[in-house]
């Protein structure tokens, strides 16, 4: 029978812990992706191998330490998102279609953005459009 939960959730949080530790990394403070090189690493090292045959998995190598609310958006072909900040918490999006242009990064489908509390970022919607998931420690609606 498959067990899901072989690690308690504090047990999760230590292990990206460990895994930061293991690289000589600091944990970010500053808007990472999934595509910055110490973020490739620390995912290949956080791949989790209690998984359903035919499936991979990978634990995200961050975390947000208050509650969080989810939010779904699509945007538009070309739109910009002007510069803003989310002051109240972290947040994470998981672009889930389409792409972001962030800093002369494409985050495309699969990639993600950890965007520290109160740290100011703007993007602009790639030529396809995007759908985002987003988890924030805060309420944006």
């Amino acid at each position: 029978m498959f067990k899901p939960n072989r690690l308690t959730f504090d047990q999760g949080l230590e292990r990206i812990k460990k895994a930061y530790e293991k690289r000589g990394y600091s944990y970010p403070t500053k808007i990472v992706s999934s595509q910055d090189k110490a973020m490739k690493q620390l995912t290949a090292d956080l791949e989790v191998d209690n998984v359903p045959e035919g499936f991979k998995k990978v634990q995200f190598p961050v975390f947000m330490e208050k509650p969080s609310q989810l939010f779904y958006s699509v945007g538009a072909p070309d739109t910009k998102v002007k510069r803003h900040s989310h002051d109240e918490g972290d947040g994470f999006r998981l672009i889930v279609g389409g792409s972001i242009i962030y800093k002369d990064q494409e985050l495309k489908e699969g990639d993600w953005m950890f965007i520290p509390a109160g740290e100011p970022y703007e993007f602009d919607v790639g030529p396809s459009g995007a759908m985002i998931c987003y988890c924030y420690c805060c309420c944006c609606a």
